[in-house]
């Protein structure tokens, strides 16, 4: 919760982050990390409890400059088979270390070197979290909690972005195959994707240091591509987003990398075949 007291807002003027009234009330976790007073202010707890999903952000953000500065703790030195700035998750994700950690894991895939993020060009709108990792608009947006009707404008760009990121990912499908790492999907996903006007939505989006999202075998979802090469029978979901024209195209999935045996075959089948009930379930619903 948001503290008053001893991290309360001195005297000094400051705005709430969420609403921009008069604020009195600071981020007791901003204190303790020593972050600038005027993005930590808040009105009260409900902004606070509000903002919290994004301001959170903010606190990651500083561990990471501190891990880029060597101002943490010697115990959380970087690893040299890390990426730029990535850090694994603790504790369902409330913490976070640079350090390689103990997982229970439920087969034999393990994480591989990560080269650098790819850079996007000047000239490509970007979303909200591209030069920062932190989305501002999204966590407070009220289509969190409400359906919007579409107007055509919408729909129409909704039709060209999601075109878009289909092409995308078949271009990443043509590249499938044993040997390939998925850095070098990631990488084809990246150009594909600028070269259509697009940004890759994944890009820095809470951090995250990909184009793309490869999730190879028993990884369930939001695999992080790296240079591990796929090898004859993974099977591989390949999760694109693009980022066009204010709005978001997001489609995944699951291809056969080589020859891939029967228990892979039937798994991918058969979540194909509930997918498709699905939509014609929501397809019954949008004709009534």
């Amino acid at each position: 919760m948001a503290s008053g007291g001893s991290d309360a807002v001195g005297a000094t003027a400051l705005t709430c982050v969420r609403c921009g009234r008069p604020a009195f009330l600071q981020c007791p976790k901003c204190v303790e990390l020593k972050l600038p007073h005027e993005g930590a202010a808040f009105c009260s707890q409900d902004c606070f409890k509000a903002s919290w999903s994004s301001h959170k952000s903010v606190h990651l953000k500083a561990k990471l400059s501190a891990v880029g500065t060597g101002t943490q703790a010697k115990a959380e030195e970087k690893s040299d088979s890390l990426g730029e700035g990535w850090l694994y998750c603790l504790k369902r994700g409330q913490v976070r270390t640079p350090k390689f950690p103990y997982f229970d894991w439920t087969g034999t895939l393990r994480p591989y070197p990560m080269s650098p993020k790819l850079v996007v060009p000047d000239y490509i709108d970007k979303p909200d979290w591209a030069a920062d990792g932190m989305p501002k608009i999204e966590p407070n947006s009220d289509l969190q909690h409400v359906v919007e009707i579409k107007n055509p404008v919408q729909i129409s760009r909704m039709r060209e972005t999601c075109r878009i990121a289909r092409e995308v990912l078949d271009a990443a499908a043509r590249v499938i195959r044993p040997g390939v790492t998925t850095d070098e999907i990631d990488r084809v996903v990246h150009e594909a994707t600028i070269a259509a006007g697009g940004y890759p939505s994944p890009l820095n989006y809470h951090f995250f240091p990909k184009s793309c999202c490869t999730s190879v075998n028993e990884v369930i979802c939001h695999g992080i591509p790296d240079a591990r090469k796929l090898e004859d029978g993974d099977i591989i979901n390949v999760d694109v987003t693009v980022y066009h024209k204010g709005v978001h195209g997001d489609l995944n999935e699951t291809y056969f990398v080589g020859n891939a045996d029967e228990a892979s075959q039937r798994l991918v089948q058969s979540t194909y075949e509930c997918l498709e009930k699905a939509i014609a379930i929501g397809m019954c619903y949008i004709c009534t």
